[in-house]
């Protein structure tokens, strides 16, 4: 049984090693986002959905990347708010991942942080210029709004767009 074992793990190591580690790959670029409240807020004085653009890095290397962005969202349930957040990503084409960010607002950082789920298509339009067309789901995030004594849940759906340009 140990022989099947390390067999295995020998032929599973000569096959990586025959495909070869692709160099790593860097990209910047920004793009837009389409968001919404995944519960609804009851009051006419903040909208539940909006838009937010970004500007982004990415490390690319075989299966594994790194994306890094600065999210800017006008009007975010009634104030304007920008949130650095970076994502660990799985796949190439198609992927998936996860991340973690930070919301600042009047020049606040929230207490905590929110974690998000992302997946997505990303793919080469043109020679070094590529689009990525993701969905996103962001949780364990609050909000205060104003004359309210309560934080509201702000757990929120993206869809969006990112264009890239391979460095």
């Amino acid at each position: 049984m140990k022989s099947w074992i390390l067999a295995a793990a020998c032929g599973v190591f000569l096959a990586c090693g025959a495909t070869g580690v692709r160099a790593g790959e860097q990209r910047i670029g920004g793009g837009v986002n389409y968001w919404v409240a995944v519960k609804d807020i009851h009051t006419d004085k903040v909208d539940d959905n909006g838009f937010s653009y970004l500007a982004s890095y990415q490390y690319r290397a075989d299966l594994l990347g790194l994306e890094m962005d600065a999210e800017f969202l006008p009007d975010r349930f009634g104030k304007d708010a920008w949130a650095p957040e970076a994502y660990l990503l799985v796949g190439r084409t198609i992927y998936a991942g996860a991340g973690i960010g930070i919301i600042n607002t009047d020049s606040k950082f929230a207490d905590d942080p929110f974690y998000a789920l992302k997946a997505g298509l990303d793919f080469e339009v043109l020679p070094r210029i590529f689009l990525d067309i993701s969905g996103n789901y962001r949780f364990n995030d609050k909000a205060q709004l104003e004359n309210s004594d309560s934080n509201i849940d702000t757990d929120t759906v993206f869809l969006g767009a990112a264009v890239r340009l391979a460095l």
